[in-house]
């Protein structure tokens, strides 16, 4: 699987797309996966990544690649 991935019409890699998930920037990122689910809001595909918004914490966050929609599972 490719490191970088195309969301909303533009390469982004792992450590971007925690980026636009959490709204700041991160200190590390994983791999880029394929969801298993529909974006709620326009049944497009969803990508999962997981970060390190800081030392203490680990997140794993969803972003659809076709819209705005994002979450963590804080």
């Amino acid at each position: 699987m490719a490191d970088n991935r195309v969301v909303e019409g533009r390469m982004v890699t792992p450590g971007k797309l925690a980026e636009l998930i959490e709204g700041e920037g991160v200190m590390d990122a994983e791999a880029i996966e394929d969801a298993d689910r529909e974006c709620p809001e326009c049944g497009g595909s969803v990508l999962s990544v997981g970060y390190m918004p800081s030392v203490t914490e680990f997140v794993t966050g969803y972003k659809c690649q076709d819209c705005g929609w994002s979450e963590t599972d804080r």
